[in-house]
């Protein structure tokens, strides 16, 4: 934006002339003379059309320059002139007094948010009427004219009339109250009442109550960031209340304004609270924020304040994103985003330290930056050192220039912290991230530097030693490959996180893992210890890696091996190691992959599997990694379903890779799995029980969890003794924010695929499902469905509902083509993800099968659209494999002709791709014949 276009009035960019209008008001009421309710409703009118022909201005002005804050000021500006406007008609024509008491005198004062002079286009507008001690019936009613035009205006209005002394009462008692009051500007009325609130104010409730104001707003602002979601690198991030967000800016200028009695930001310079540059990080955190949340409440037509994937895409462009090899435009916004998130929490650290220094609130509340404190101790030598000192329990510089003499000291500070369990002192991370320029290659080369961040990967705490190195530069100036994905986020619904907070969760992981004491990390936990003590640092170093090529063109898994090998050698590590490092991220989504999407009862799949991992070792290295990476996606994403089928492929392959596919080693994992049910399960007779065991094939005692199988077994015989056709059970997983249907019904060819009818026809979207057969001809299925109703009653109902289409179905009483039709007739939401239809048709994957494995984007009905579509080619789908990462559906089925051979006519294969390439493009071919 030019110099010319922001030296221009608010008034002349948004065409909004305040006198202009008052004399049109001034119009209107001579017109109306005598009828004041047609004068206030033809004002009101009035002013929402100048009102909404000002923001359509001000969002045309938004586009262009793409200045938030400058949008929030001019949005104010209007604001304020019609509170002027109605305040000079509601005195001076509604309840005129020729000549006015002491007691009808108001000031309006602009409280909250508004208060500060900035206004998103969808905030509240919060007013505070002031009036004197004495009190008339005038005061109450100037306050109604003003607030019923707003109302009618269709504008949100919060509000309160109180007295100066009911203010500084009020204030006193509450804390909300006085954060308001804090944040006051006089926007019209009497001034002389208005200059009193203040003066009160600061000498009855600020002086001697700045440590008490302090910890009251941090402990506020812990509580907000609790529920919005710890992480300030949440994919969906809040912009108002999340962490790093604007709320948080603001905690920042009240703490300072309430302790300091600062008016203006630029004052927190002038006290010496931030230098030039923080000050200016402020102002561009700020502006930036501003621009976002703008931009967000024009787009959306309501205060949102969650940057949702379905707008993220639409902001970036509003702000002029462009797309670049590797990175899509809103990737290179968020990862904008988080960097200013980031620098937010960086300015919080720099004023509670001038805090502290001033003993504004006690020290313990503002450092808990590691997880164990030592004993109190007030000034020491750090051991091992003398360039740093323990202040107060936290580590700290010596003399200023320990960096400079020394640069090793930028990763020694961290590490002699986590060796001596002490907190970071924000002054040494402040100069530390000043001093990011003495990270030289010569550094990155220093044989000591790369010992002692080796010893921080593969010590106590790493991820939150790792975690603070990564907060101040320190970490990606020092592993530059690392410092291309710190804050980038990956648009996608399946990763929570961003890749560079997602590596350092995967390090906190692992060390639960081998710390041990986990239930959901017992096998992996036991290979842990199991492992070459060698291959320890191996296994750290290939977590710490193995997404650090995300964003760049090629194949992350293939980039990041060859990262890996050009970054391990600078750390110690010798030629075999690194080539072991590097296949192990070249490999690492190989294991999830099949698990989840392979049938582990076919031999084919083990011995594919072992081909690629080709030592019980390598194997022990990669599942230890990818349970790490599959729980560090994000809460819910690791299941006990998951953890046995990697433990399944795990047990499978060991045989092959130690001496040939063994029979009598699975079939002793079997008895194995049958004799831990049976010790868990005690409430049948034996023989029942025998009886029970019997009914499943081999495959499901060794791909099922004990305590799915514990719930399998009692719902199998409670729906015998219902003696309904089918039989169905609900239940809710609130980790995975699923609804799960175990559905027990006679085995059908269509089965599957009516039973993804019925969830489709009833609006559920299946998100995974678990197929097995009975040996006496039934079929035991569980999918997971994504719940739409908060409370479970709802979800029950709904669930109710599929069991019953399925029933009607299977009775032949329901046609699920015409249910489907009806709902494909209105159009589905349109979902802000593209993701290209990929079909692989393989013969090597089976020796029975041809596997048909499809990626896509999911929808609702898709698993019914593929299924029927498969079946409409004359194809016999022999078992299904579903899973769902985020919005990416990935489904392989197992299938034959219909005289049980596998297709090998390139022809006909290549029939079969174009059938489901289409039906996943367009969503239409489930219901029309195959061609």
């Amino acid at each position: 934006m030019d110099g010319a276009t922001l030296d221009r009035s608010p008034q002349d960019l948004l065409q909004f002339d305040p006198e202009r209008i008052a004399r049109e008001i001034d119009a209107l009421a001579d017109r109306h003379a005598g009828n004041d309710d047609t004068f206030r409703a033809a004002m009101a009118q009035l002013l929402k059309a100048e009102h909404t022909h000002a923001r359509d201005m001000a969002q045309a002005e938004l586009l262009k320059d793409r200045h938030g804050r400058h949008c929030a000021e001019r949005l104010c500006y209007v604001q304020d002139e019609i509170i002027r406007i109605l305040f000079n008609v509601a005195t001076k024509r509604l309840y005129r007094s020729p000549t006015p008491s002491d007691s009808e005198r108001m000031a309006v004062v602009a409280t909250g948010g508004y208060g500060r002079g900035l206004m998103a286009p969808e905030s509240d507008i919060d007013l505070l009427f002031v009036l004197p001690y004495k009190q008339t019936a005038w005061g109450e009613q100037v306050a109604e004219a003003i607030l019923y035009c707003l109302w009618d205006m269709g504008l949100k209005v919060g509000h309160a009339t109180r007295s100066v002394d009911e203010s500084i009462r009020q204030a006193r008692a509450d804390m909300t109250i006085r954060t308001s009051i804090l944040e006051t500007r006089f926007l019209t009325g009497d001034a002389a009442l208005y200059d009193e609130l203040l003066t009160r104010f600061d000498k009855d409730v600020v002086q001697g109550t700045a440590a008490e104001f302090v910890a009251a707003k941090l402990a506020e602002r812990e509580e907000r960031h609790r529920r919005a979601g710890q992480s300030r690198y949440l994919v969906e991030p809040n912009v108002k209340d999340g962490k790093g967000g604007l709320r948080d800016l603001h905690t920042l200028f009240w703490i300072a304004k309430y302790v300091y009695r600062v008016s203006d930001t630029k004052e927190l310079l002038q006290r010496g609270v931030f230098d030039a540059q923080e000050y200016r990080t402020f102002r561009r955190c700020a502006d930036f924020l501003w621009s976002v949340r703008c931009n967000m409440h024009f787009f959306t037509g309501r205060a949102e304040e969650r940057l949702s994937f379905d707008m993220q895409r639409e902001i970036a462009q509003r702000l002029g994103y462009t797309s670049h090899p590797g990175m899509q435009d809103v990737e290179r916004f968020m990862k904008h985003y988080f960097l200013m998130a980031k620098d937010v929490g960086d300015l919080t650290a720099i004023l509670c330290a001038k805090l502290e220094d001033q003993e504004a609130k006690p020290a313990p509340v503002l450092s808990r930056m590691m997880a164990r404190l030592r004993p109190s101790r007030k000034r020491s030598k750090v051991p091992g050192s003398s360039d740093f000192i323990i202040d107060n329990n936290r580590i700290n510089l010596a003399a200023p220039d320990v960096f400079k003499n020394d640069p090793v000291n930028l990763i020694r500070i961290f590490r002699l912290a986590q060796k001596n369990n002490l907190a970071f002192h924000p002054d040494a991370m402040r100069a530390a991230t000043r001093s990011l320029n003495l990270i030289t290659p010569q550094l990155r080369e220093n044989s000591e530097a790369n010992k002692l961040f080796m010893e921080i990967l593969t010590s106590n705490d790493a991820e939150i030693v790792l975690r603070r190195m990564n907060e101040t530069g320190v970490l990606g100036q020092f592993i530059r490959a690392f410092g291309k994905i710190v804050s980038m986020m990956q648009f996608n619904m399946y990763h929570h996180y961003t890749v560079d907070e997602h590596l350092l969760r995967c390090i906190g992981i692992l060390q639960d893992i081998e710390r041990g004491g986990h239930e959901e990390f017992v096998v992996t936990t036991d290979l842990m210890r199991k492992i070459r003590p060698e291959n320890r640092a191996v296994l750290y170093m290939s977590v710490f890696l193995h997404d650090i090529a995300k964003g760049r063109p090629e194949d992350h898994s293939v980039a990041g091996a060859k990262v890996a090998r050009r970054l391990c050698p600078r750390f110690g590590f010798n030629p075999a190691d690194t080539e072991t490092i590097a296949w192990l991220i070249q490999e690492h989504l190989t294991m999830s992959t099949l698990a989840q999407s392979r049938d582990l009862s076919d031999r084919k799949t083990i011995e594919n599997f072992a081909a690629v991992v080709q030592s019980v070792e390598h194997m022990k290295l990669l599942t230890i990694l990818t349970t790490a990476d599959i729980r560090g996606v994000g809460p819910g994403v690791w299941n006990g379903w998951k953890a046995q089928l990697i433990r399944t492929l795990y047990y499978e392959t060991e045989p092959v890779l130690t001496g040939g596919f063994s029979e009598v080693n699975r079939a002793q994992r079997i008895e194995v799995a049958q004799a831990e049910f049976r010790a868990a399960f005690n409430e049948w007779p034996e023989r029942e029980l025998d009886s029970y065991i019997a009914r499943h094939y081999p495959a499901y005692w060794l791909k099922v969890d004990l305590p799915r199988k514990i719930r399998h077994a009692r719902f199998v015989k409670s729906s015998e003794h219902s003696k309904g056709k089918l039989s169905i059970h609900v239940g809710f997983d609130e980790a995975r924010a699923v609804t799960e249907l175990t559905i027990l019904a006679p085995d059908h060819p269509w089965l599957l695929s009516i039973i993804a009818g019925a969830c489709a026809s009833a609006g559920a979207n299946i998100v995974d499902a678990q197929i097995y057969t009975t040996t006496d001809g039934l079929a035991l299925d569980t999918i997971a469905i994504s719940r739409e109703y908060d409370r479970d009653e709802d979800e029950a109902r709904r669930a109710t509902r599929i069991g019953e289409i399925v029933e009607q179905t299977l009775e032949g009483k329901l046609r699920l083509p015409e249910v489907m039709a009806r709902r494909v007739a209105a159009k589905p939401k349109l979902r802000p993800f593209v993701v290209e239809p990929e079909v692989v048709i393989n013969n090597q994957w089976s020796d029975r099968y041809t596997v048909i494995e499809v990626s896509g984007l999911d929808r609702p009905g898709l698993l019914y659209q593929l299924t029927t579509a498969i079946s409409k080619l004359n194809l016999n789908i022999a078992s299904a494999h579903v899973a769902t990462f985020g919005e990416r559906a990935r489904d392989v089925f197992y299938v034959t002709d219909l005289l049980g051979a596998q297709i090998t006519a390139p022809t006909r294969q290549a029939a079969i791709k174009r059938a489901v390439v289409h039906l996943l493009a367009n969503g239409d071919a489930a219901d029309k014949p195959a061609a």
